[in-house]
């Protein structure tokens, strides 16, 4: 019966924890006009508590005005890595994204 019941204990914590995204926009205007410029998967150990990464937009779109937003994504499958690895690896995707000035 537990060896049964493991498997659909661990995909029932996958499916409750879902996935999430926080943007941010700094030029909301322009964000349609939006194109991913930097994508980046951002590593952390044990639900990364003291740790932190950071991006330059600016620097990335070549400028504070250019940048459309800047997003935290965590991923299906980042939420996987952090339920089989009990939130030992706990990985999350930062993106970037800048005015398509085209």
């Amino acid at each position: 019966m537990k060896k049964t019941l493991l498997p659909a204990l661990l995909l029932a914590v996958v499916f409750i924890s879902g996935c999430a995204t926080q943007t941010y926009y700094l030029n909301e205007d322009d964000s349609t006009q939006a194109k991913l410029e930097k994508e980046k998967k951002q590593h952390f150990f044990i639900r990364g508590i003291a740790q932190e990464d950071s991006l330059n937009a600016a620097e990335i779109c070549g400028g504070a005005d250019k940048v459309a937003k800047v997003s935290s994504r965590l991923s299906f499958t980042d939420v996987l890595l952090r339920v089989l690895t009990w939130s030992l690896y706990t990985p999350r995707t930062a993106e970037v994204y800048c005015i398509d000035s085209a």
